[in-house]
């Protein structure tokens, strides 16, 4: 009588996992980012739409080049790439001329992404690294805004939206608009909440409504596509931060509710600060990632010399999420301090 012999494999834990790629992730993404996109389209007409055509496709086909000249497989197909132009434009404003936003790509792509190696080596968010190159070379076009539901947005360009590259943008009258956030710094009006919720104010293109925007995050948190303590840890922070000071003087500083809905907290908080590869893998170094972004993107507000901080606040977040990781790893078990043995 023969024995069948049975072979079994041991292996180190996890045991189980879920059976999700790296473009199933990504591509859940573009599609919880559509109805953003969708939005802020519907509200800034031709040169929303313009401005995340160009982005989206300066961010594709500098990924595509990159692999071609460094002779790898192409990666565009894991969407990675489409998420960051798709990002890039939502934080611009919708009459920044189309050449500076191909431009804000091409810089994404290559000093954000492609010098630390490609996808998963990348240590700050692409498309907050094009934002920031933008930010610093281009300052008046990326701080000139344009009020939502202009007439005849469908028919007709934003006069600075085809701009001929190197020539200065002029402001045109009736185009130009403040974003609530700087019209309470430099002016100390308040918008009405309502309208910061539906997203019927100036601003840039992911600064429209919170209520989509949040209702696209809970869809990734409930596929489990992103860490849900991300976007709650940094929506939290800011909330009690901002009510400190709100409580410490309520003429002076803006209820805690006009801070979460306004300006691209709600967008930072729920695409970029949720960055798998930019964040903290351990369940304490997430609570103190988002906590600290939170914390400073107040600060900035209320403190700093420009009425936005969400850019700055998770690229510094991005900087220390290393460190933050490694203070945090949890002691293996059995393990001896190194104290113990040098005694």
């Amino acid at each position: 009588m023969a024995v069948q012999s049975q072979v079994i494999h041991l292996r180190t834990s996890p045991h189980f996992h879920r059976a999700v790629t790296v473009e199933t992730i990504m591509l859940n993404v573009v599609y919880a980012m559509l109805p953003v996109c969708a939005w802020s389209v519907f509200q800034f007409g031709l040169s929303a739409l313009a401005l995340l055509l160009t982005t989206t496709a300066a961010c594709v086909l500098t990924e595509h080049l990159i692999c071609v000249f460094t002779k790898q497989e192409s990666t565009v197909p894991n969407y990675s790439a489409v998420i960051t132009g798709m990002l890039l434009g939502l934080t611009l404003p919708p009459g920044l001329p189309l050449w500076m936003g191909g431009v804000g790509g091409v810089v994404g792509i290559v000093l954000g992404k492609a010098v630390f190696g490609g996808i998963g080596f990348n240590c700050f968010n692409p498309a907050l690294v094009g934002r920031a190159f933008l930010q610093a070379s281009f300052t008046v076009s990326i701080t000139t805004w344009t009020p939502a539901g202009a007439p005849g947005r469908f028919l007709h360009f934003i006069p600075t939206t085809l701009t001929f590259p190197f020539a200065a943008p002029s402001a045109v009258d009736g185009w130009s608009g403040a974003t609530p956030l700087a019209a309470f710094k430099f002016g100390g009006e308040t918008t009405p909440l309502l309208d910061t919720l539906v997203g019927v104010t100036a601003g840039s293109l992911g600064e429209t409504s919170s209520i989509i925007i949040l209702v696209c995050g809970l869809y990734l948190a409930v596929r489990k596509f992103l860490d849900w303590r991300l976007p709650a840890g940094m929506l939290g922070a800011a909330f009690i931060t901002s009510g400190v000071f709100w409580l410490m003087d309520m003429d002076k500083y803006p209820s805690p509710f006009f801070m979460l809905f306004t300006g691209g907290l709600m967008l930072g908080a729920w695409f970029m600060a949720s960055d798998m590869v930019a964040s903290p893998v351990t369940p304490l170094g997430v609570w103190i990632y988002s906590g600290l972004m939170g914390f400073l993107t107040i600060i900035i507000r209320l403190k700093g010399g420009m009425p936005e901080g969400v850019m700055y606040a998770i690229l510094l977040g991005n900087a220390v999420s290393p460190i933050i990781d490694n203070l945090t790893q949890p002691r293996i078990y059995g393990a001896i301090k190194k104290e113990k043995v040098a005694k």
